[in-house]
């Protein structure tokens, strides 16, 4: 699915939505188009628009500041790019290297991604006591850091076209 960075009106980015959400801000007039994908149109009967990569609210939004990207199993999983910890194969669930139960919580630095086999494997240990070590350490994203994953700018080869534009 295409996702496309959403600008505040002072041009500074804010999210990451939905092609289909992009454009129902466009088509209601909350939003400009910024930059377009070349070539690609949204056609329906009453709209013929570009396809779009970035676009800028209207109106100024106020957001407060955040000193910390929230904490998510699914930021953990594109955190690690959904390789397992442990193994390095593809992680479909997220362990907590200190278990809840040990005093272990939700937190970025005690949860990695995981493979359901290793998860079970490690079970109710730490890694030390399963016998089973980390490969890379988690660390805490910045809320920059946290969105340029969610749009998974981190796993491709090079930038994407809107990150690429001129100043």
């Amino acid at each position: 699915m295409r996702e496309t960075l959403v600008l505040n009106a002072s041009f500074e980015p804010l999210s990451a939505v939905s092609l289909r959400r992009a454009v129902v801000l466009v088509l209601q007039n909350k939003a400009v188009i910024e930059h377009a994908h070349p070539g690609l149109r949204v056609r329906a009967a009453d709209v013929d628009l570009p396809v779009p990569l970035v676009i800028r609210l209207c109106r100024y939004v106020r957001v407060p500041f955040r000193r910390r990207a929230p904490w998510s199993r699914r930021g953990v999983l594109v955190r690690d790019r959904h390789r397992c910890a442990y193994c390095g194969r593809r992680a479909t669930t997220v362990d907590h290297v200190v278990p809840r139960s040990h005093g272990g919580g939700d937190t970025w630095l005690n949860t990695v991604a995981s493979c359901a086999e290793d998860n079970h494997r490690k079970a109710d240990r730490t890694p030390e006591q399963a016998g089973m070590r980390l490969l890379n350490a988690p660390f805490e994203p910045t809320p920059s850091d946290a969105l340029l994953l969610a749009l998974g700018v981190a796993e491709r080869e090079g930038l994407p076209e809107w990150l690429a534009l001129p100043a």
